[in-house]
């Protein structure tokens, strides 16, 4: 889960990391009463989980209440890569002498993490990497060994800190390393992070993503879930405990295993061609999938208005064909009366059986294909044909 901005820079206090204060508006009026009570300079700054805010206009200075209205009435709304800002954070503004940059990510190719640091931040990291990637010094680190006080000395020296400047970054590393490890995330990202005027490091943006595998150790993390923006199926499937993705098209896709279910995205994309149609989404039940299992995720992907058509294709090995079929009569048992055709093609484990089920069933919007390529055919030309 990628939170706002606002939600790292409260994440980032709790860990004691260096923050300046900021309010949430959800209005102009609630900026303009957030600007008085801070005072002075603030920066009234968009809510979205993307990139690129200050480029498309989404970041504005304000020297005054009636100013920090005008900027949130000109930033709320506006789309941002497709992203609507609801809300906007009002901050105090910094006396900036000097920015960098500095983060901590998951390294999942190499199975460790990765530290990222800079002297040179403020301007998108890609852009420094690609022209400058001497600029940008990579530490790994050992999952076992963490980030202790000698190796965030390390990763200043290596980000070429001047020494009177690298004692006061290296404890913000470790704070911001508290973040990282305490709250199970995969991304901490400060960018810029600030030496003041006055001598103060300041984080003065925040990323963090979160590990959604780790949040059953975290309750508080349900909160954090901005639900006025997560998609309503997407959401169903996460109650379910189905692994679903909403995409664009009109075929609906389940599959078992992420590879099988990538690769029927790849064939529908392709036989769709001929119809103008493509895959509605990527839905994978999983190894050992119940009968249960399969009938909640057809049903979810029946009740999706945009889908024509639904293509199932299961290779049975843990998942045995037998339970998908008997999962399919179930859904459409419970459902009642539903006007998709389903076009399943099954292989592997107890196929004979679930084709057995399938044919007693003798369900007319039922389609048996014998192989992946047939199946995605129909499945789009059905569509297709809607």
């Amino acid at each position: 889960m990628d939170l706002y901005e606002y939600q790292a820079r409260d994440m980032f206090a709790q860990h004691n990391v260096p923050v300046l204060p900021g309010i949430v508006a959800n209005t102009p009026e609630e900026a303009r009463e957030g600007a008085r009570k801070l005072g002075g300079l603030v920066v009234v700054k968009a809510q979205v989980k993307t990139g690129g805010r200050g480029k498309a206009g989404g970041v504005k200075l304000a020297r005054s209440a009636d100013e920090a209205f005008e900027a949130a009435q000109a930033i709320l709304g506006m789309d941002i890569k497709g992203h609507t800002v609801r809300r906007v954070l009002v901050a105090k503004g910094a006396n900036i002498a000097e920015e960098y940059y500095f983060s901590i990510l998951l390294d999942r190719a190499n199975r460790r993490y990765l530290a990222m640091c800079s002297v040179e931040g403020g301007m998108e990291i890609e852009q420094l990497a690609k022209e400058r990637p001497e600029a940008l010094a990579k530490i790994p680190i050992d999952p076992r060994e963490g980030i202790d006080s000698e190796q965030a000395t390390h990763i200043v020296t290596e980000a070429g800190f001047a020494p009177e400047i690298a004692e006061k970054v290296a404890p913000v590393i470790l704070k911001l390393w508290d973040v990282y490890k305490g709250e199970d995330a995969t991304l901490v990202e400060v960018n810029p992070l600030v030496l003041t005027e006055e001598g103060e490091i300041i984080a003065l943006d925040g990323k963090v993503s979160l590990d959604d595998n780790a949040a059953f150790r975290h309750p508080d993390h349900a909160g954090l879930v901005d639900k006025s923006t997560e998609d309503p199926f997407e959401a169903r499937a996460k109650e379910l405990g189905l692994n679903y993705v909403k995409l664009e098209g009109e075929v609906g896709v389940i599959g078992n295993g992420a590879g099988l279910v990538m690769s029927t995205l790849d064939v529908v994309a392709y036989a769709g061609e001929e119809w103008g149609v493509g895959p509605a989404n990527f839905l994978d039940i999983g190894g050992g999938a119940s009968a249960t299992v399969m009938a909640n995720g057809l049903g979810l992907i029946l009740s999706d208005p945009s889908v024509r058509s639904v293509f199932v294709n299961v290779f049975g090995g843990i998942t045995a064909c037998d339970q998908v079929a008997l999962g399919i009569v179930e859904a459409l048992e419970t459902l009642g009366e539903v006007a998709k055709p389903i076009v399943v093609r099954l292989d592997g484990n107890n196929v004979e059986e679930g084709r057995s089920i399938l044919a007693e069933a003798d369900h007319p919007l039922i389609i048996v294909e014998e192989t992946m390529d047939g199946a995605a055919a129909t499945a789009a030309e059905l569509a297709g044909k809607q």
